[in-house]
């Protein structure tokens, strides 16, 4: 399958296993520094979680394919999505109380999108490189060393996920990694830009969907379904409607988006049972399309599955900073957003017996008249 607007880069593939060895070193660094104490902090029983041998091995990522955007950007800036195709050979040992365990192997699939910005008419030409996850990646971990890792007294909370939880914190939208090449280059704007605009989603109604429920494996006919949509990192859950195929929703949900192209609406259905829900297809659907088309009112085909459309109201909202234009929406939707950066802190109480004796009352700034006093 050729995709005309996706080239390849065997070159840079070459540069990424001449360079592995060297990034390899920075990578075991940070796993002893801060995932460990991650990990240790997650649960009383992982505590003792030491990371006993760090080897990432020899094969390295691979890049699949690159695409560069050259419309709807800043002219002062080269946008670039890198299809990242990981299946190491790494090794990991760790030791949790009395108990070993390990890694050995991981897969992960996803688009890295590299942002070159603001370029620049003397040397180095480009002032930062910025870096994130569009969603998050596809990760597989082949844990080894036990035979039952739920053995381990709080082992499930030490999954899959937290590995997926550090990389979303840090490098899955809104999460940027920014790095200057420039010296004085002020990145703040750069690492939190202000989003395109939010999408409003009504989930409305759902036809023909597949028979999940049973009873001693013969089919009864009906299912439980709900939807999960996700924008980003941010997720927003259905109500669940009883035994039904063909389920009413009428909810409403909102997502600020942050890039577009780019950034796209996934939903996927399940079938709510008491042990473990079953999927019942999902949906895949461009952002940008729907900033381009405003509204979107349309019955969609479920993939993944051999039955179901999904109907969806898709509204583009433009963020404007002429607050002569808000009002109230008389169906009481929201009609404004506040961006909050976090940026420092400083001064912090070492612990709580310091913080609740009273010795902040002397530190503390003098009074803000946008802080409400308990």
């Amino acid at each position: 399958v050729h995709f005309p607007d996706v080239e390849r880069a065997e070159w840079l593939n070459k540069i990424l296993v001449q360079a592995w060895p060297y990034f390899t070193t920075i990578v075991e660094k940070t796993f002893k520094e801060v995932l460990e104490p991650k990990i240790r902090a997650k649960h009383v029983h992982l505590k003792t979680c030491t990371f006993t041998k760090i080897n990432f091995g020899d094969k390295c990522p691979r890049i699949n394919g690159i695409k560069v955007y050259t419309k709807e950007i800043d002219r002062r800036q080269v946008t670039l999505d890198l299809q990242i195709c990981y299946v190491g050979d790494c090794e990991l040992h760790m030791d949790i109380s009395k108990f070993k365990l390990g890694v050995k192997g991981v897969q992960l699939y996803g688009t890295l999108r590299v942002i070159l910005e603001p370029l620049l008419n003397d040397a180095p030409f480009i002032g930062a490189v910025t870096l994130f996850f569009m969603q998050r990646p596809h990760l597989e971990i082949n844990w080894t060393g036990m035979s039952n890792l739920l053995d381990v007294p709080g082992i499930n909370v030490m999954s899959d996920s937290i590995i997926q939880d550090f990389i979303a914190s840090r490098l899955v939208l809104p999460n940027r990694v920014t790095v200057p090449l420039k010296k004085n280059m002020n990145i703040a704007l750069l690492r939190f830009p202000v989003p395109y605009g939010v999408v409003r989603v009504h989930l409305l109604e759902a036809e023909n969907l597949v028979q999940k429920d049973s009873f001693l494996g013969a089919i009864r006919g009906k299912s439980d379904p709900y939807a999960l949509l996700r924008v980003g990192t941010v997720q927003h859950r259905s109500k669940t409607v009883s035994r039904d195929l063909n389920p009413l929703w009428n909810e409403t949900f909102e997502f600020v988006v942050h890039e577009v192209p780019g950034q796209h609406l996934e939903v996927d259905l399940y079938d709510e049972d008491p042990d473990k829900d079953d999927f019942m297809g999902s949906l895949f659907i461009s952002l940008a399309d729907v900033m381009n088309d405003r509204t979107v009112d349309e019955w969609f085909p479920l993939s993944k599955t051999t039955s179901g459309h999904l109907h969806l109201k898709l509204e583009w909202l433009s963020l404007v900073n002429d607050q002569e234009k808000l009002h109230e929406d008389k169906k009481g939707l929201s009609t404004a957003i506040l961006i909050v950066y976090l940026d420092n802190a400083f001064n912090l109480p070492k612990n709580q017996f310091e913080y609740s004796n009273g010795e902040y009352g002397a530190k503390k700034l003098k009074t803000n008249k946008y802080l409400k006093v308990k």
